[in-house]
Order: structure tokens, then sequence, then C-alpha cells
């Protein structure tokens, strides 16, 4: 199947009247952002933009699409015929994927004729805002886990194919492994699993069951303790496995509580090194209150991959620039009542001081950015400078992705993963947050659209 029926009909009766009333072929800026955070989310993890383009790439109507849409009737032979030699010719610049975003950052920025970039609204905005979702909470997660390791272990709670995107998705944003043995295959991320109760209660005692684990495993495996007694496990597993078992894994009750009598249980009996991990209905909030437990990871699942009680970031792909009647490119924008978009495409830059986050600048045209850039260095030069202006500097956010249709850069898709963690763990460390300053807080930096004011803040 190709990707180009993963999108919404109005898109194709949009292109069939453009064409008709000859303005498709006039250029176009779409671009893609959010106008705002969910309540208590200080920043958006953006996660996707790999699989936005491979979808890009796949995008051709084939023969059993054409037959789909001819037998459907929505569309004029006219345009069938178009539409069998699309091929997406425009450019498309974008943040790096596990970048932050803010309210109307512009992570995505498409550019080409009308009938070109119009087709790719849904497609584009079904991954983004699948894997975001997932991202941003994830990104909250393993914050709050203050280093320990996180396992992505949600597969079950998902659509089998939405289940290998979350499992990208959490990598991106720092967990550390997932269950899910599609994601590990196809991204390469690291992949773990032991047993679940299933295996425990198969057996007619729990010792025949830790003893077949282990004799398959090996006494680094994680055994699952609390299918009947707690206690009990943890001494039968240490009696077997030996203080060079690997780990065990709580998954009901309170956790804290248990979590402090397991570690104690295992130091008395030599098990020092054994790890204790936690799983079961955890999210940010519950890992941030484990924070003081003796935990040495977590295993989270249905929070991550339906992200966080917030699934779609709400990202919208708007047209903000077009050529006129007379071949001039002019800015476009909705002025309905909030939802207002503002026109003209767009440069965006994270402005730092001192290595530190303080604004998101969303200039629109190169006038605005060099307009900052003038009001920088004259205040530089003035010899009466705040010192926080030597220390700033301007980081742009958009790289050129697609040009001319062609990827700027080929890379295999775990290198593509790779480098989106990279990514991330640098630009929340510009941030400069602490764990302890907990999950939810204000929108962590303004998105400021006037060079001018971005100076302002300076003074």
């Amino acid at each position: 199947m190709t990707s180009a029926l993963l999108t919404d009909l109005y898109e194709l009766t949009m292109l069939e009247a453009a064409r008709e009333a000859g303005t498709a072929s006039r250029r176009c800026v779409f671009e893609v952002f959010t106008r705002s955070l969910p309540d208590g989310r200080r920043y958006g993890a953006l996660a996707g933009t790999g699989r936005v383009l491979d979808a890009i790439a796949d995008f051709r109507f084939d023969d059993a699409d054409l037959r789909y849409l001819r037998k459907a009737g929505v569309l004029k032979e006219e345009t069938l015929e178009h539409l069998a030699d699309y091929r997406f010719t425009g450019d498309v610049h974008g943040y790096e994927e596990g970048e932050l975003y803010f309210p109307g950052s512009p992570v995505l920025r498409i550019e080409g004729s009308f009938e070109n970039a119009v087709l790719l609204e849904t497609v584009v905005l079904s991954i983004l805002n699948h894997d975001s979702g997932v991202a941003s909470a994830g990104s909250r997660m393993t914050t709050a886990a203050r280093g320990r390791p996180c396992i992505e272990m949600g597969g079950r709670r998902v659509h089998e194919d939405g289940a290998i995107a979350a499992a990208r998705a959490a990598y991106v944003v720092g967990f550390a492994s997932t269950s899910n043995l599609a994601a590990g295959a196809h991204y390469r991320i690291p992949v773990a699993g032991t047993a679940a109760h299933a295996f425990t209660l198969l057996f007619d005692t729990e010792e025949e069951a830790f003893r077949a684990q282990l004799a398959s495993q090996g006494v680094g495996t994680t055994v699952l303790v609390d299918t009947y007694d707690v206690e009990a496990a943890v001494r039968t597993a240490v009696e077997l496995a030996g203080p060079q078992l690997g780990a065990v894994r709580l998954d009901s009750g309170d956790l804290g509580e248990q979590a402090v009598q397991v570690r104690a249980l295992l130091d008395s009996l030599g098990a020092t090194a054994t790890r204790v991990t936690a799983t079961g209905d955890l999210d940010e909030y519950r890992v941030e209150e484990l924070k003081d437990v003796p935990l040495d990871g977590y295993g989270i699942g249905t929070r991550l991959v339906t992200g966080g009680g917030h699934p779609a970031p709400g990202f919208v792909y708007k047209l903000v620039e077009r050529e006129s009647a007379d071949g001039t490119m002019q800015p476009v924008g909705k002025r309905s009542s909030g939802k207002a978009t503002l026109g003209a495409g767009k440069a965006a830059y994270r402005m730092l001081v001192g290595g530190r986050a303080h604004a998101e600048l969303v200039l629109p045209g190169e006038a605005e950015v060099a307009e900052f850039e003038r009001e920088l260095t004259a205040e530089l030069t003035s010899g009466s400078a705040n010192p926080d202006w030597a220390r700033t500097s301007l980081r742009p956010l958009q790289t050129p992705l697609l040009l001319a249709g062609e990827p700027v850069q080929e890379l295999r898709a775990p290198a593509l993963v790779d480098a989106a963690r990279t990514r991330h763990a640098e630009s929340i460390a510009e941030l400069g947050f602490s764990a302890d300053d907990g999950p939810d807080g204000p929108v962590a930096i303004p998105t400021l659209t006037d060079g001018m004011e971005a100076a302002r803040i300076l003074r």
C-alpha cells in the first residue's frame, strides 16, 4: 500500500477545483505548528519527522489507488490522470527530530505549488501528531525518572502499527529499550522482556517457575515477584539464583512501600546488586512520586503510548504564503477568532543566553531576522550593553530536509533515530530545568514574532 490514500478527500477535491480554476500551479508555503500546549506542559517534543519523509517519498497513486478512486466516483478522469503522475517536487524545511517546540513553532515548512503541497496535509499531521504526542509525554517521564532507565511496553494498548511508531518516539526522548520486537528490528532499538504472571501460573509452584526461568535465561534475568506473596518470592528467587540475581519486578500494590521492603530484604540476603524495577499503570506523576524510593527502573505502557492524556498535540497544516496573480508572493492567514494565523513563511531560532534557552524567535521573513541581528550588533558595540547581550546567540531551528522533492541527506532509519535522541537530550539541557521542578509548570520560554520584542527582553 502506498501512502497516497492516507489523506482526506477534500485535499483531492481542492486540487481538482484549483486545477479547473487555473490556480493549482501557484507557488505556496504551508507551515505545520500548534497554537498551544496542553495545560501544565512546559514544552513539546517533536517526533516522527523521519517517518514523514518516508511517507512523502512513498506518496504515489498506484493502479490500485486509482481503481479505488474511479470506483468511488469522487473525482473526474482528468484529475485521476494527473494523480497517476503525482510526485512531490517541492522543498521541505523543518526542526530536527527530537527538537523541542512551543506554541507557534513552525516545525515543518512545505513549499511548492498548491497542487503539489496540499495533498500532504493529512499524512503529515497524522504522523507528527501521533509521534509527538507520545514523545512529549515520554520526555516528561524520562525527566521524572532522573536517569533511571525506562522501558517502553505499551504495544498491547495501541494499534499494532502505532505500537512501532510509539516505541520509536519513546526511544527518541530517552527511553532505554522497548518490549516491541518489530520496533527493535526496524529501528535497532534495544529490546527487553523476561516473563509475565502467566509463566508463573503455568507451573505447580512458584519455585518451579523460577527454576525454569533461571535455567533458560540465566541468573541475570528479571523475576516477577508479585504473583502470590512478594516476600516469599524474593526469598525463593535469591535462594535459587544467589546474589547474582539480575532484578526483581513489582507490578501491583503499593509500589513505593513494597520497593523499600524488597530492597531491604534483598540487601539482607546478600543480593545487594540485584535491581528492583516497577511496572503497572505508571506515568510521569507516579514516577515523580517514586523519586525517593529505591527503584532502579520503570516499565511504562498505556499512559506513554496514548500521549499521557493528550494523544494529539494539535498540529495544524496551514497555508501562510501564496503566489498572487501578478507572480509576487503574498502572506495569507486566517482572521477567525481563536484561530488567527500569522502570514508569511517564517524563520525560527532558539535565542540562547549563556547557552540557556530564553525565547523561541519565529520571525516572518528575512527582514525581521536582519533587524534583530542589527540590534544585537549595535548593543554589543555601544559600550554600555547589558552583559547578557554578549552571551546571546541565535540557534537556527530549521534545516533543509527535502529540496526539489529529493532528500538532503540519506540516512538509514536507525541512524535517524539515534540523531534525534541526541538532539532531544541537547535541547532539554538548554532549558536548564531540574527534575525537582516537577512535571507541570508554565510554558518554558515565550514565542516571539517580533525581532525588536526579542531585543527588549535582554534590556
